[in-house]
């Protein structure tokens, strides 16, 4: 019996090529677009937010338990290079962590940019302060004696109705010079917050905390020394005023 010819080498290369590539075909392989993407190669605002904000922000931006992004006078107010450095670096003595993988966290810095630029793509609307002198985001240097004086008559006539007449609470706020709190903020969040608001709360921007009477940028900074005057030293808690990182949101 003559023996049989070895097959071509051409045929078994096709042979190999047909089986792996049915082998993409068997019951149950996820397709390329269902396939898991590395969490560093995640660039999708919706992804990347639901990560790593919508925890502390809200789902939406608004209705969390931090300040409210969603809200174009915030994103107005703060430069984007600032928001990247919030993002990135965190806020010392605060609860904002830093998710820059340089600081520790997880996101490249392009994951940074494609959530900033998502935040403003979706929610910034300049039509909302079209016209307006934005007050200095930045903390600015107080009056001379505004702790007592200057920062004690803007609280009075801007913050007493619903704060009460001491800060420590009233008909339609609670306590803003609560020891716990001053401790968890910093002197740029508190001016921020007079700035911006609190639409969530329904605290009022810069321009009705005063009907038809906006806060001049010293007022602001007159007030934001007053309130920070009351920090008192929190046992277990590191100070978050003028000494500590001031790029709270």
């Amino acid at each position: 019996m003559s023996a049989r010819a070895p097959m071509p080498r051409s045929f078994i290369s096709m042979l190999v090529c047909l089986v792996l590539a049915g082998c993409d075909a068997l019951p149950g392989r996820p397709d390329a677009a269902s396939r898991e993407v590395p969490p560093a190669r995640v660039m999708a605002f919706d992804v990347l937010y639901r990560r790593n904000c919508a925890g502390c922000h809200g789902a939406d931006g608004r209705l969390g338990a931090a300040r409210p992004l969603n809200d174009p006078v915030y994103l107005a107010l703060v430069p984007a290079d600032r928001l990247r450095r919030i993002i990135a670096k965190g806020v010392t003595a605060t609860s904002m962590p830093a998710f820059g993988a340089s600081a520790g966290g997880d996101l490249t810095e392009a994951q940074i940019d494609a959530l900033v630029r998502g935040m403003l793509a979706r929610w910034a609307r300049p039509d909302a302060v079209k016209g307006l002198a934005l007050p200095p985001y930045e903390v600015g240097p107080p009056s001379s004696g505004a702790a007592s004086a200057q920062g004690a008559s803007v609280y009075a006539s801007a913050c007493a109705r619903c704060h009460g007449r001491d800060g420590n609470g009233g008909p339609k706020a609670g306590s803003i010079v609560d020891p716990s709190y001053l401790a968890l903020v910093s002197d740029q969040s508190l001016r921020t917050t007079v700035i911006a608001g609190r639409p969530d709360l329904g605290k009022p921007d810069w321009r009705d905390d005063v009907p038809g009477q906006p806060l001049t940028p010293q007022q602001i900074s007159d007030l934001v020394a007053w309130l920070a005057a009351h920090r008192r030293p929190v046992p277990g808690r590191p100070a978050a005023g003028r000494d500590a990182e001031r790029s709270r949101p």
